[in-house]
């Protein structure tokens, strides 16, 4: 059986942070593939990226990018403020600047640790 598809990073969605995540804009991707009648999203790996910030050179084959985490996300969980990570400079939305999300995201991520640690139910 053949089926139809597209191959598009998630660093490729359209954010405000400067890389594309698992928010809202991923599942508004879905819908628009399932409309068009795609059947396959092919992605890169989503493991963390080492140096150079290649998908195909990581430390792990398990792990999770967390340039990925959704930064709304997080602050709809009430792990972050909004001015935490609203107001920086992630750069220009048309390219992905590693430098930059290296050097912030996560620091605000860490924040985002810290409150679910302080808060987690005991069932975690």
């Amino acid at each position: 059986m053949r089926e139809c598809g597209i191959l598009m990073p998630i660093s490729s969605l359209p954010g405000p942070y400067g890389i594309g995540s698992f928010g809202k804009e991923a599942y508004k991707f879905v819908d628009f593939l399932a409309q068009a009648g795609q059947q396959v999203w092919q992605i890169l790996p989503l493991s963390p990226t080492g140096y150079g910030d290649s998908p195909y050179q990581s430390g792990s084959a398990f792990a999770g990018n967390p340039y990925f985490i959704d930064l709304d996300d997080l602050a709809e969980q009430g792990l972050l403020k909004e001015e935490e990570y609203r107001t920086l400079d992630w750069g220009t939305p048309d390219k992905v600047d590693y430098g930059k999300l290296y050097q912030q995201r996560f620091e605000v991520l860490r924040k985002a640790h810290e409150r679910f640690c302080a808060w987690r139910p005991e069932e975690y």
